[in-house]
This record gives C-alpha cells, structure tokens and sequence, in this order.
C-alpha cells in the first residue's frame, strides 16, 4: 500500500474550500467613490439550497447521487477482496473475480463483502463498520452544497494574543476558528488544515513537543532553537510584518509532496499567521507535484449529481476531453489535477530546468512547485542550504516500503524504497549532509515503525544521522480515517505520527603537527 491515501478527499475538501474564499473576497471587497451610482452585482451563492440534508448524508455507494462517489463504489468492487473467502473457500481453485466484493454492507454503504451470506458469518466487520459509515457520510457532506463553516479560516492573530499547540481544540479556540459542533466538522477542518499545521507546531516556540515529554532530544533542540531565532522576534519586540524586513527568507522544503501541493495557497498562508514576522518560501518537489493549468485553458465544469447513474467512468470537459470521475488511491497514486492559474503565476521551467512554477502569494508567502525528483535539483540549492533558514519536510514518504523501480542484487527480491536509487536512495544521505533537520510523518503506527526501521537497511544513512523528535503520535495529524479501494478493511489517518532527524555532527580536534603520537 502506498502512504498516501489522501488524494481524494483532499481535492474535493479544496474545491469546496476555494468557493467559500472566493466568495469572502467578493463579499468583503473594497468600496469605490460614488459607489451608490453603480448597479450592484449579484453576490455569487457558495452553495445555495444544499442538496442532501444532516439527516440524509448516507447512501450505498452504488446509490449515491454523486457520480465520483459512484464511480468510487464501482472501482472497491473491481479491486477489493472479499474477508470471508480465503478461508471459506481453502480447498477450491475459484477465479480471482469470484472473490471480489459485491455485497454492500447496508450499515456502511460500501462493498465489503461477496455475498450477503459471507456479510452475515463475518464477525470482524463489525469491529470497523462505523469508520467506515462515517466515511460514507464526510465524502456525501463535502458534496452536499452546504455551506462549509468549518473552512472558514481566521485572519491574523493579534499581537497580545499566544497560541496553543497543545492539540486540535486548543488551537482553534486560541486562534479564533468558529466553533465545531460537531465531530465531522472536525475531520474535515483537522484534514485541511494538517499540513501547514504540522509544520508549524513543530517549529513554533509554543510547540507541544519538549524536552520534558522526551519527544525533544537534546541534539534537537539546538536544531530547533536555531530555526527558532530566525522565526521569531526577540522577547518582548513585537512580532509584526514590520519587524521581520531585514530577516532572511525561511525556506520549507516539502519532498516526495503531492495532495498537500494541490492545496489552495490560503490554505498555506495560516503557516504565515503563525510567523508574522517571516517571509516563508515553500518548495513542493517530487515527481507528482501538481502544476498550474497552462494559460488559457478552461477549468473543469463541475459535475451535477443528477447525472445518470450509469456514466461514472470519464466525464468530458469543455475542451471535449474524457477525464475519469474518479481515480482509484491503489499503490502509486496518479499525480493530482492542476491547480487554479492565479494573476501572478509564472513558469520556473528555466531558472530550475524541470517543470515548475512560482507563485508570490503574499509579501509573506511565496510557494514553488517543481515536477521532479529531489535528486534532480539537489545541486542547486546544496551551497545555500543553512540550518538556521533551511528545513526539510517528508509528509509519508514510504521510506520502508517496497521499491517499484529496483530490486536487490542479493536475493532479487524489491529493495526499499530508502535504497531505490530512482526514489530515496541519492536524496536522503543528501538531505543528512546538509546538517538542517528533516521531518517525517507516517499515516499509522505500522508506518513510522516500517520509515525508523528502514534507516538501519539504508546504506550511507545507518550511523550518519542522530535523532531530533522521537517517533511518536502527531498532535496535528488528520482526524479522519481514509480507506484503501484495494482492501476496505485498510484505513489510514493523514499524518498521524511524527519523527525528524538530521545528520551527524562530528568534532574536529586541532592535532599538534610537531607531534608524532
């Protein structure tokens, strides 16, 4: 399985995301001289009338009035194996396609199962029938047209005001988020919201992680307190846009990215509010980094849920294009749609020589995207990198998974994917020479365990690192369980662990030369 299982929703959470912002904006636009002479605009509906209800949110996959969610349901029955057959059927040779979940569970909605009868003497569904339902109900509530309070993100924090990372509740009451009511309002708020926020409880100075929780060591806080000196004001100097105009840029570089670069970037400009004083410059490279549409090509229209039950495959778009409703998150996930084209969006493709783009959101933020594997543009950063201004992000990189690209020369098995010279292999004894802390996140226990456990496989990295957070549970990791289409019965949360290193320091001893021992 691959790490990350997060694509889908994470496009659908940001397409509903980017109306209710583009709706704010309009709401809240500047007023003209001699305004009162002009017609006013009809202010633009985020969802009008929504379509399903609180109370009518669940509906079998095959059911569903959206197509994608359709499509989805269609897709688990084509790929999923039924729980009960192996075992069933010990003695018979049936087809593959004899296995293949058919039934969908009326509790959840989902095909889980055969038949109705293995539905029936199946015992260990139950133990995980209600993730799966509420699963059922956040992907219909995403689609349903209401309005989404819990995406309305706040403004800057006020100068007298701290912030707690102390976990999920605590920072949206200290950072002045509306209320959530309700558990589902937190899954798709935690989901949103887990990548800018991961990265910032990490490195503010109010972080939950300490040397007194051991999640610190010691080595670590000397990284952090580095980063620190660069990211905040020094006490009691205020920590305004102002006061941050002759400190250097901070540079996150997120590696291996892909869900979290087809984020909108005022998603990304909260990790700004938490930093007021900086200027961060955010990289997203790897090989299915999404990138803006080319100029002068027409959005994709939005699907209406009165579409026929039968047409769940490909959609055509304006420009007569199929594109499929729905890809399947099986173990190399395609390489998310392309972001929206803002008015200040410009190809990189010459200054970094792969597929790329800039864009300078803010005075605050800027953020590159490059189509490429790190190993490929390495070079031209190495020479500038610094601890002080410089850090490493790897959201579920998979370093102890199953390499699709290189086997080892042992045993002619897969190698790992923290050797694969085509993935981790060149770019994580890279990364440790470099000296800036590197964070990792794992979507489960069994994840962070496989990443650590691979660093001892992994040659040029065993020995050349030292710990700077201890594997352990991420305050700020998604609340929402994500499931596999190959296997409904495999759920992950985004980013629920955390772990970070960097390498090695050695100490260089001056050697009196006239001495011979």
């Amino acid at each position: 399985m691959h790490p990350n299982l997060t694509l889908r929703t994470l496009r659908s959470t940001s397409v509903r995301f980017q109306a209710c912002h583009a709706n704010s904006q309009h709401i809240g636009g500047r007023r003209h001289f001699l305004n009162f002479l002009r017609k006013p605009k009809p202010v633009p509906q985020v969802g009008g009338t929504p379509l399903l209800s609180e109370n009518n949110l669940f509906h079998p996959f095959s059911e569903s009035p959206f197509p994608a969610v359709r499509a989805r349901g269609a897709v688990i029955r084509s790929l999923a194996p039924c729980p009960v057959c192996p075992s069933a059927h010990v003695n018979h040779s049936h087809a593959h396609n004899t296995f293949a979940v058919k039934f969908e569970c009326p509790d959840c909605g989902l095909p889980t199962h055969c038949s109705r009868d293995h539905w029936v003497i199946d015992e260990e569904h139950a133990k995980y029938c209600s993730r799966l339902r509420e699963v059922n109900e956040d992907e219909h509530d995403l689609r349903s047209a209401r309005k989404m309070y819990e995406f309305e993100l706040p403004g800057p924090q006020a100068y007298e005001e701290a912030i707690s990372f102390a976990n999920w509740d605590l920072f949206w009451y200290t950072r002045g988020f509306p209320s959530m009511d309700t558990e589902r309002s937190r899954r798709h708020a935690s989901k949103l919201l887990t990548y800018p926020l991961t990265i910032g409880s990490v490195l503010h100075q109010n972080s939950g992680l300490t040397l007194g929780n051991h999640r610190i060591t010691p080595e670590g806080s000397r990284s952090l307190a580095a980063l620190r000196t660069m990211l905040h004001v020094p006490p009691g100097a205020p920590d305004t846009e102002e006061a941050g105009a002759a400190k250097p840029q901070m540079r996150v570089f997120i590696l291996g990215a892909r869900a979290e670069s087809s984020l909108p970037p005022h998603v990304w400009e909260q990790l700004c509010m938490l930093f007021p004083s900086c200027h961060f410059h955010l990289y997203f490279i790897g090989p299915q980094v999404s990138l803006p549409r080319p100029p002068n090509t027409p959005g994709h229209e939005a699907q209406s849920p009165a579409q026929s039950p039968q047409v769940v495959s490909q959609a055509t778009t304006s420009s007569g294009e199929q594109q499929p409703v729905y890809v399947p998150n099986i173990y190399e996930p395609p390489t998310p749609k392309p972001i929206a084209r803002l008015k200040r969006t410009r190809s990189s493709l010459e200054l970094y020589g792969v597929p790329s783009y800039t864009i300078p959101y803010t005075p605050q933020l800027t953020i590159t995207g490059m189509q490429a594997n790190y190993a490929e543009v390495h070079a031209q950063f190495q020479d500038t990198l610094d601890p002080y201004t410089d850090v490493f992000f790897l959201f579920s990189p998979g370093f102890g998974f199953p390499s699709m690209s290189s086997v080892s020369e042992l045993d002619g098995k897969p190698g790992l994917q923290i050797a694969s010279p085509k993935e981790w292999g060149p770019v994580v004894p890279a990364l440790l020479g470099t000296r800036c802390a590197i964070f990792v996140t794992g979507f489960s226990p069994a994840d962070v365990e496989r990443d650590v456990r691979s660093l001892e496989q992994a040659p040029d990295v065993a020995g050349e690192f030292e710990w700077v957070v201890t594997p352990g549970e991420n305050p700020f990791g998604s609340e929402k369980w994500e499931v596999a289409d190959f296997d409904p019965r495999v759920m992950v949360k985004t980013n629920w662990g955390l772990w970070a290193i960097r390498g090695k320091g050695r100490e260089v001893r001056e050697r009196n030369q006239f001495k011979l021992f």
